[in-house]
Formats: structure tokens, C-alpha cells, sequence
């Protein structure tokens, strides 16, 4: 798998081009192949997890207690990362992810559920290079899961081998307080929940550190969208689609920047039709203006996923190019796409 897509610039434009390459890796435990992840990433994960100070991190035990507090069936496998990361101090407070710096992401996302099944695509929006660009499978827990990762370990879409897929989205709100990255809260919804309800209660339960949107979908063809934040009690609704603000605007730069409310306008009138087949919804993903090519300002599409949890297959794409999976055929390889400029 080392193909290249390239995206659409005139010449005068390339030298503004950027570029990811994009990995499957296959891993049923933790072991070496995470730790070539850690130490590929991690001088640069280190320099942003420090960026504001150290003092502005939490401490090893502040992290830890956090774990044990709210998702203590993660703890296992948290210990078995930070040994394969060297057992330092400052590795196992950026992997606990609590109370990491504060980012912000566009995307979009949305669930078409038709006669008892469904089917979650997104579009990722953001800087290409600091996006991680690993697609992981694992069996950490006794459930497989396929997910697009984030800080290592993290998720920021991605499924189980029981149905249950989850992606998330900026909340379009400045509040930053006590919680966790939602990548975290994302694994810990994989590894250990079968379906929308079971997941629904985590989201209700586990603190964030800042404002996010995350869209669920099951075998069973539920859906629900939770509205998270670390100053308010989650908003967990029926509700198919998700931008980039909750319920209404809040920070209006962002969302002009954004174009949140086009987007989802865009969305919901695609979920409603009854007309609105899945290559109808994906392709409207591959066009603006969910498909967005603001890369100079870190808003630009890097990928779309699309996920169907009642056959386990996972799609990833890019224009041009089409990389498909599932739990039984996940070939490892590399493929770099290139992305021009507005």
C-alpha cells in the first residue's frame, strides 16, 4: 500500500504544499510496534505537552488517581504503555491525557441509519502535520478495535468488533477546566462498551477538559450525539449530525472561520432525506462544503472515515483514493497523500 494522492494546485502553489503519510499498524497487544510509535512521536509530543510550562501539567499522581477515579479499567493497559515508553515521569503523565494543553479541531460528522443499520462518516479538519496519521487495530481488552489514534494512544474516530463506533468533533466552545483529552474518553468507550446506551453512561460520567461533540452509532442501528464540556452536565440527544458548536454559537470567530452552521445544515438535509443513499452521503464529503482545503489555516479535510457496525468494515478516504478494512483483513503499509493549498 504506498500510493500517493495528489491534490489539485496549480504550479505556482506546490512549494505551500504539505503532506502526511498516513500507517496501518496491527498490534493484538501492546508491544513493539506501539513503541516504535512512542519513540517516532514523542520528541514532538513532549515539546507541545511542555509548551505552556511544566508546571501547568498535572503531576504523575494527580494523573493516575484521575484514571483510577473514572476509567480504572483502562489502568492495565495505561501501566503496559508507560513501561513500553521507558517508565519516565513526564511519558506517563502526557499518556494518562489528563489535562493536556487545550487544541482545537474543525470536522464534521454524521450517522445515516436506514432499516435498522447505520453507517458514521466524518471529515477530519486539520494541520496535516501535526496530525499522528496512524490507523491502529488492537486487542487490548478482549474487543478489537480500529481507530484513527491521536497522542498515541488516543482516539479521534474509530470502531469496535461489537458495533460501536465513535468520532468527535471541536465543541466550538472556550471553556477549558478539570477532565480528560476526549481521545482518551474515546478509547476507554472502545475497549469497554458494546453499544450507544452503555457508552452514553460514560460520556454522562467522565469529565473533559474542554468542549467537544461526540457522535455514536451501534449494530443496532441506535445513534446519539453528547455534547461534552468541563462546565456544564453532557447534553446526550438523538441528534444525527455534529459540527463544531453546541446547540448554538458561542464563539463566533471560530464558527465564521469554521463555517460550522453550513455544515451542518449541510448534513441534516442530507440525514433527513429519505433519497440519501451511503454514496450519496460520502460523496457530499468529498465536496464543500464539508470537504474543506483551508490548510493554511489548520482547517483543511485530512481524511474522511466511514464506518458500518453491522459488518465491522471501515473506510478511509482521501480524493482520489480509498482505503478499506475490517477486523480480518488489515493489511499494514504506508500511503502519503499530499494537500494543496486553497
Amino acid at each position: 500500500m504506498n500510493v500517493e494522492v495528489e491534490g489539485h494546485h496549480e504550479a505556482r502553489q506546490v512549494k505551500m504544499e504539505k503532506s502526511l503519510v498516513f500507517r496501518t499498524l496491527h498490534e493484538e497487544v501492546p508491544g513493539p510496534k506501539w513503541q516504535s510509535l512512542f519513540d517516532y512521536h514523542w520528541p514532538a509530543y513532549e515539546a507541545w505537552y511542555l509548551a505552556e510550562g511544566e508546571r501547568e501539567r498535572p503531576a504523575y499522581l494527580s494523573c493516575y488517581n484521575a484514571l483510577r477515579r473514572h476509567m480504572p479499567e483502562l489502568l492495565e493497559t495505561y501501566g503496559a504503555l508507560c513501561a513500553l515508553a521507558g517508565g519516565g515521569d513526564l511519558a506517563a503523565r502526557f499518556l494518562s491525557l489528563y489535562q493536556p494543553p487545550p487544541y482545537i479541531t474543525g470536522c464534521s460528522q454524521a450517522v445515516l441509519a436506514r432499516h435498522g443499520s447505520s453507517l458514521l462518516a466524518r471529515n477530519y479538519d486539520y494541520p496535516p502535520e501535526l496530525c499522528e496519521g496512524t490507523v491502529l487495530h488492537t486487542r487490548w481488552n478482549g474487543r478489537g478495535v480500529i481507530a484513527m489514534i491521536d497522542c498515541l494512544w488516543g482516539v479521534l474516530d474509530g470502531m469496535n468488533d461489537r458495533g460501536l463506533a465513535v468520532s468527535l468533533a471541536f465543541g466550538g466552545r472556550k471553556a477549558v477546566g478539570e477532565g480528560f483529552g476526549a481521545p482518551i474518553i474515546l478509547r476507554y468507550l472502545l475497549e469497554f462498551c458494546d453499544s450507544v446506551p452503555e457508552a452514553a453512561e460514560v460520556l454522562a460520567r467522565v469529565p473533559t477538559h474542554m468542549a467537544y461533540n461526540i457522535t455514536l452509532t451501534d449494530a443496532s442501528g441506535r445513534y446519539v450525539t453528547a455534547m461534552i464540556g468541563p462546565d456544564r452536565r453532557a447534553s446526550i440527544r438523538r441528534v444525527p449530525v455534529a459540527t463544531n458548536h453546541q446547540k448554538k454559537i458561542e464563539w463566533y470567530a471560530h464558527a465564521l472561520a469554521s463555517e460550522t452552521l453550513i455544515r451542518e445544515r449541510q448534513l441534516s438535509i442530507l440525514v433527513d432525506d429519505p433519497a440519501t443513499t451511503e454514496g450519496r452521503l460520502l460523496d457530499a464529503f468529498a465536496a464543500p462544503p464539508l470537504f474543506r482545503r483551508d490548510y493554511g489555516r489548520g482547517l483543511g479535510t485530512i481524511y474522511t472515515a466511514a464506518y458500518w457496525p453491522t459488518t465491522g468494515q471501515v473506510s478511509y478516504r482521501w480524493l482520489g483514493e480509498t482505503l478499506d478494512l475490517t477486523f480480518d483483513h488489515f493489511p499494514e503499509g504506508e500511503l502519503r497523500v499530499r494537500y494543496g493549498p486553497r
